[in-house]
C-alpha cells in the first residue's frame, strides 16, 4: 500500500512539490526555503521539502485545497544542483482535491497528477489521459509518455494521438495552451502541436523535433540541448537563450533579445534579425541546408532564404 503524505491548505500557495524550489539557484532562499514549513496550512507543519522528499521516496501526496501556480515543477527531475544526475526519477503520484493555478507541470518527467477541479492554463509539460480514479482528472508528463510510451493509458482527448515505434510520433490538437513541451526528452521521437504554445518549449530537450503550427511565447528554445524545434508562427523574445545544442527554425516574425547567452546550436530565421554577441550571422552550410529541406519538407531554393545564427 502506498505511503500518503497529506496536506490541507487553506488559501493558494505556490511551488508546492516544486523540485526547483522555484529554482532555488536563481534566488538562493530569498523567495522559498525548502525546510521552511508551508503556509496556510491546517494540522500539520509540513515543509516545501517534506512534499519533495517523499514523492522521490515513492510516496503520494494528496492536497486538500486549491494549490497556487507551479504545482509539481520539474517533478520527476534528479536535479544536478541538489547532487542528482539531471536524469528522470520514478515518483510517487500528486493527489489534488480542488483546483490548481497556472503552470502546473511545467518541465515535469515522470509520476502522475491528479485533480478533482479546475487547472489553469498555461499547463506545462503534461496532458490529460482518462482517469483510473473517480472524480478526478489525470495528467501524465508528455516527456514521460515519449521515453516510456503509454501502457495501458489513452488520451482524454481524442484530438491528440501518438503513433508508437521505434520513433514516436505525438500530436497535440486538444487547444489546450502550454509551457515548456519536451523538457529534457531524450529519445528520437516527433511532437507535432495544432495551435499556440505558452513558454519555453524544448527546455532542455536533447533529441527529437517540436513542430508548431501556432505561435510561441517568450524563451523558446532556452537552454535547448539537441534536436530541432520549429514555429510556424510568431514567436516572443529571448528565443534561444542560453541554447547549447540543436536548432531552432523560425519561419514568421520574431521578438527581441534573441540567442542570449548562446553557447552552441543554431537560429535559422526568414530575415536578418539582431541577435546578442557572441552569436553572429553565419553561411548555412550544404548540412544546415538539407537540414531545413527535410524537415520544413521545402525545396532548396526556400531553404536558402533562411538566415543562420551561431557562435560561429
Amino acid at each position: 500500500m502506498t505511503d500518503t503524505l497529506t496536506l490541507k491548505i487553506t488559501s493558494p500557495v505556490s511551488c508546492l512539490c516544486d523540485f526547483t524550489y522555484n529554482f532555488y539557484w536563481q534566488h538562493k532562499g530569498l523567495e522559498l526555503e525548502p525546510s521552511t514549513p508551508i503556509p496556510d496550512q491546517s494540522g500539520s507543519d509540513h515543509t516545501y521539502k517534506d512534499l519533495v522528499e517523499h514523492l522521490i521516496s515513492g510516496g503520494d501526496v494528496h492536497i486538500t485545497g486549491n494549490p497556487g501556480s507551479r504545482l509539481a515543477s520539474s517533478l520527476g527531475v534528479d536535479l544536478k544542483y541538489f547532487g542528482g544526475s539531471g536524469k528522470a526519477i520514478e515518483t510517487g503520484n500528486i493527489i489534488i482535491d480542488g483546483d490548481t493555478g497556472t503552470r502546473m507541470g511545467i518541465s515535469m518527467v515522470s509520476g502522475r497528477i491528479y485533480v478533482s477541479g479546475v487547472v489553469s492554463e498555461p499547463m506545462g509539460n503534461i496532458v490529460e489521459v482518462v482517469s483510473d480514479m473517480n472524480g478526478y482528472r489525470c495528467f501524465r508528463s508528455i516527456t514521460d509518455i515519449l521515453q516510456n510510451g503509454m501502457e495501458d493509458d489513452e488520451f482524454y482527448h481524442t484530438k491528440n494521438i501518438i503513433n508508437e515505434g521505434e520513433i514516436p510520433s505525438l500530436r497535440l490538437a486538444d487547444g489546450v495552451l502550454r509551457d515548456t513541451i519536451g523538457a529534457r526528452n531524450s529519445r528520437n521521437a516527433n511532437i507535432e502541436i495544432i495551435g499556440d504554445v505558452a513558454l519555453s518549449t524544448g527546455i532542455l530537450m536533447k533529441n527529437g523535433i517540436i513542430s508548431i503550427e501556432g505561435n510561441a511565447g517568450m524563451n523558446t528554445g532556452t537552454l535547448l540541448s539537441g534536436g530541432t524545434v520549429v514555429v510556424k508562427g510568431n514567436v516572443g523574445e529571448f528565443a534561444a537563450a542560453n541554447m547549447r545544442a540543436g536548432n531552432l527554425i523560425l519561419t514568421r516574425k520574431t521578438r527581441g533579445y534573441m540567442c542570449a547567452n548562446m553557447h552552441g546550436g543554431a537560429l535559422f530565421v526568414k530575415s536578418d534579425v539582431k541577435v546578442i554577441s557572441p552569436t553572429k550571422k553565419c553561411q548555412p552550410t550544404s548540412n544546415d541546408l538539407k537540414m531545413l529541406m527535410d524537415i520544413l519538407e521545402t525545396n532548396r531554393l526556400d531553404a536558402m532564404t533562411y538566415r543562420k545564427y551561431a557562435i560561429c
